[in-house]
């Protein structure tokens, strides 16, 4: 994806500098414009593959879903959903985007709920990508928590992606299943085991 892709036609100039300055804060590691490319380059990889959902509510939602984040926070969704009602005042697509940016907070996606199971795969597409740059995402992710001793980071990283492999599927859409579930899967389950080496024998590679 090229600069000329991140002219988003529903924001103006002004809105979208904005976002950009946000996603380009010192704090972040991974967070970053980069991050944004991958979920906006996945989303049209969904959409040229044929999976169904309302692309202009789903790319805004992109846009907003990390524009706060704060290390420690734990409401940074909620407040960047609040920054799209507040911003997106009056665009037809302001309600939709807002509850987007809200279910990423847990990724858990009604069945049915195309577009939220559109954005949701898009962001979580880096799980299923090859070892060296899962390892580089690792990495960004553990310097975004820098703060945060390994004693209380492992166990909770560990548990957030427990609860990854302990669903069902991983990624909502076809497409998404097909393209990126196997590769997620070993990548999260070698994660866990280098986070808790002690009980890395009880998962299946």
């Amino acid at each position: 994806m090229n600069d000329d892709e991140l002219l988003e036609p529903e924001l103006d100039q002004a809105q979208r500098h904005y976002l950009i300055s946000r996603w380009s804060e010192p704090q972040r590691r991974y967070h970053t414009v980069e991050h944004l490319r991958r979920v906006l380059e996945s989303l049209r990889e969904l959409q040229d593959s044929s999976v169904e959902f309302d692309v202009v509510p789903v790319r805004l939602a992109a846009w907003f879903h990390d524009a706060v984040y704060d290390i420690p926070g734990h409401d940074n969704e909620i407040r960047s959903a609040e920054l799209a009602s507040t911003m997106l005042a009056g665009h037809g697509s302001a309600g939709e985007v807002t509850r987007l940016v809200r279910i990423t907070a847990t990724h858990h996606v009604t069945p049915g709920d195309r577009n939220a199971a559109a954005l949701c795969d898009a962001d979580l597409s880096i799980l299923g990508a090859a070892p060296a740059d899962y390892a580089r995402y690792t990495q960004q992710v553990r310097e975004e928590y820098a703060s945060v001793p390994d004693e209380y980071f492992r166990p909770g990283r560990a548990d957030v992606l427990r609860g990854l492999l302990n669903q069902q599927s991983i990624f909502h859409t076809g497409y998404g299943h097909k393209r990126w579930e196997e590769r997620a899967r070993r990548n999260v389950t070698d994660e866990i085991v280098e986070l808790e080496p002690e009980r890395g024998e009880t998962f299946e590679r």
